[in-house]
């Protein structure tokens, strides 16, 4: 099945997946975002990509919080 950004929440949600399940297929989801960019790209939608993937990276915090402070940190530089 292919997940999308809206999905991120439910994915965070399941059960019965182990949290490297999650964050790997939260990463994919992040990592679609960014190859769906181009140099034809307005800023805003740079923009709203920047702002889905730090979204993405608190869903990761839920989970595994040292990696989801990592992935804010390193955004911010």
């Amino acid at each position: 099945m292919e997940y999308k950004y809206q999905d991120i929440n439910k994915i965070a949600s399941y059960k019965t997946w182990p949290g490297r399940k999650k964050v790997d297929t939260l990463l994919f989801i992040d990592c679609t975002l960014y190859t769906q960019l181009g140099i034809d790209s307005s800023i805003k939608e740079k923009k709203e990509t920047k702002l889905k993937s730090k979204n993405i990276y608190k869903a990761i915090g839920k989970i595994n919080p040292q990696l989801g402070k990592l992935f804010l940190q390193s955004m911010d530089n």
